[in-house]
């Protein structure tokens, strides 16, 4: 496993999207222990600059609203925050100036699985305000489904199906340090 922290990639954030139950909170804590980075987790961002929940600011103002919130929180933390582990909600994918200030700023990757087990991990926890429907599963397919191309523009998928997220985060960073070097020197 290479996580050196050699000089290409030393200051580029590590970026983790991927739908709801995918795993983008526990393997960015690994890698931060891994790299001895700091987290930046947007949701747990964005709630403390709307003073609520997510699924407050879904009931009181709406997708479009959070939405743009979303927007503003990505910008600042990818553009301000060098050589930071960076967890995004899932639908930040869904703007592009989202993945162009997050790509400028490091390596995206996309942590993806089965829309079964994202059921199995997201029925116990009723902040997910997307999946307040009667048939989630069908809402998780549908929403996949839609969200494909979205993802597809990552610089790199990760299954992270039966996988513990130690073994997600150094399958990141066998990817991470090669892509790093790929990268222009200049940003």
């Amino acid at each position: 496993m290479a996580t050196s922290n050699t000089s290409a990639g030393s200051d580029l954030n590590i970026i983790l999207t991927g739908f709801m139950g995918t795993g983008k909170t526990s393997v960015a804590r690994e890698l931060a222990h891994l790299l001895g980075r700091r987290v930046i987790d947007l949701d747990t961002e964005i709630e403390k600059s709307a003073g609520m929940s997510i699924t407050e600011i879904f009931r009181k103002f709406g997708e479009p609203w959070f939405r743009d919130l979303e927007t503003r929180t990505a910008r600042e933390n990818a553009r301000k925050k060098p050589a930071a582990i960076i967890s995004t909600g899932g639908g930040v994918v869904l703007r592009s100036e989202n993945m162009e200030a997050l790509r400028e700023s490091g390596i995206v990757f996309c942590l993806q699985a089965t829309p079964e087990t994202i059921l199995k991990r997201t029925s116990s926890n009723n902040e997910r305000p997307l999946l307040h429907v009667e048939d989630p599963l069908g809402r998780i397919r549908d929403m996949l489904s839609a969200r494909a191309p979205f993802y597809s523009v990552c610089d790199s998928m990760i299954d992270t199906e039966g996988k513990s997220p130690r073994q997600i985060a150094e399958e990141i960073l066998e990817k991470f340090w090669p892509l790093a070097e790929k990268r222009p020197s200049s940003r």
